[in-house]
């Protein structure tokens, strides 16, 4: 069904509450590869019972947590099928400190619908609230559509995934282990294509891939633990895009430049792969201290 902007732009979403516990957290940084070294300190706050500290990331993937089916993409003005969606970008900004466990009330409304000639960009925002009102965090998430473009929008801009021009201020290492996507998909994400080898071959891959949304997480936790001493209160925003894929087993390399001399400017990064030609994972990182 072809998308119907004046239906789907603006359009809002009814509120859904959900919840969650701090054994949903341990799990989460569990798939994002905590506790690899179980005598670090600053790797158990991760793990605490009851109290963990929680990576504003969880925000991005609260919602669906407990999903074990694969997500419908149907909305107001918007009906497409799963197998022509990729994830492009998301990011998340916190007031504060997620806590270890609550309930959430979100709130999604699509901002922007771009038309790439053979394929359309689906811009939403979420804003996630407690039951008093109180702001908990914003998420904004872009989605690649193939085949749902030709529609007539506006084009929007071109991404790039190109590095600063000059060598990376830092430069900090990223394993992941060979098999990330089968504990990582406990957090919500079923989709086979990062379990099960015969659909990852169908849809063209030598093996099944690392969810984005878990790389997307063990970059932001890396930039915390080695820019701000594995403190999350010290996390204002983060986001990237979606720029390439990841194989469970990889060690990835975490590129970073000083936005400016102050280091509440924030930071740029570019994920890549050494292995593969330094083949991009995520581009377009933007990680901002409080």
């Amino acid at each position: 069904m072809p998308i119907n902007l004046d239906e789907a732009i603006g359009a809002e979403l009814a509120p859904v509450e959900f919840s969650w516990s701090s054994s949903d957290i341990q799990l989460y940084h569990l798939g994002l590869g905590a506790g690899a070294d179980p005598m670090d300190k600053r790797e158990l706050r991760y793990l605490t019972d009851g109290t963990p500290q929680v990576l504003p990331t969880f925000g991005n993937v609260a919602q669906s947590f407990h999903m074990t089916e694969p997500p419908a993409v149907r909305f107001p003005g918007i009906d497409i099928e799963l197998s022509r969606v990729l994830h492009a970008s998301e990011a998340v900004t916190v007031p504060g400190p997620i806590p270890p466990a609550g309930t959430g009330i979100a709130v999604t409304r699509f901002t922007e619908i771009w038309d790439k000639g053979k394929a359309a960009v689906i811009w939403s925002e979420t804003e996630v609230k407690d039951p008093d009102g109180t702001l908990l965090w914003t998420q904004k998430r872009s989605i690649f559509a193939r085949g749902e473009g030709g529609f007539g929008g506006d084009r929007g801009p071109s991404g790039s995934s190109a590095a600063p021009e000059r060598a990376p201020d830092i430069e900090l290492s990223l394993p992941t282990s060979p098999q990330q996507a089968l504990l990582y998909r406990m957090c919500g994400d079923r989709n086979p294509l990062h379990s099960d080898p015969d659909f990852a071959a169908a849809a063209g891959f030598p093996r099944p891939i690392l969810h984005g949304l878990c790389t997307y997480g063990m970059t932001c936790k890396v930039l915390v633990d080695n820019l701000l001493d594995g403190d999350v209160r010290g996390v204002k925003s983060y986001g990237a895009r979606m720029a390439g894929v990841v194989f469970p087993g990889e060690t990835l390399r975490i590129s970073v430049w000083k936005n400016s001399g102050d280091d509440r400017a924030g930071y740029s990064a570019v994920v890549t792969a050494p292995e593969r030609d330094d083949a991009v994972a995520l581009a377009g990182i933007e990680f901002v201290p409080v």
